[in-house]
């Protein structure tokens, strides 16, 4: 088994786990190529941008990724944090510029609980007067 790269990206309620393995550019997400899976213009691309950020190209690796949760934004999010993780596992010395573009920092924003008494976390129901 050649060596490899992993990294954990969180976003929602989705969990990506990430792996970089030198090779020739191949893009896999849960047995899928990468363009079938995330079909939304941008998505790849949103999710390549750690590789553009460091200078490398992503033809030099391989990366396969398991993403499961949530819907599709939380899922592109996820990948992307997994790929920046795990490009700074590769290399340590990228954790400054991908961290100055804020592909590091998880985003914590879930979904707020229901409360008592209103129909969603802050809707309430309709006012009638009689």
């Amino acid at each position: 088994m050649a060596q490899y790269y992993e990294g954990i990206g969180r976003r929602k309620e989705s969990t990506a786990r990430v792996r970089l393995v030198a090779g020739s550019g191949k893009f896999t997400v849960n047995e899928k190529e990468a363009t079938a899976f995330f079909s939304r213009y941008g998505d790849v691309e949103s999710v390549l941008r750690p590789f553009g950020v460091v200078g490398q190209e992503a033809k030099k690796y391989d990366v396969t990724v398991l993403v499961n949760g949530g819907g599709v934004a939380g899922q592109v999010d996820a990948v992307r944090l997994g790929v920046a993780r795990a490009l700074q596992v590769l290399n340590a010395d990228w954790t400054s510029a991908l961290r100055k573009k804020g592909l590091l920092t998880r985003d914590a924003r879930i979904k707020e609980r229901k409360k008592p008494g209103l129909k969603k976390a802050r809707k309430a129901p309709t006012y009638t007067k009689r």
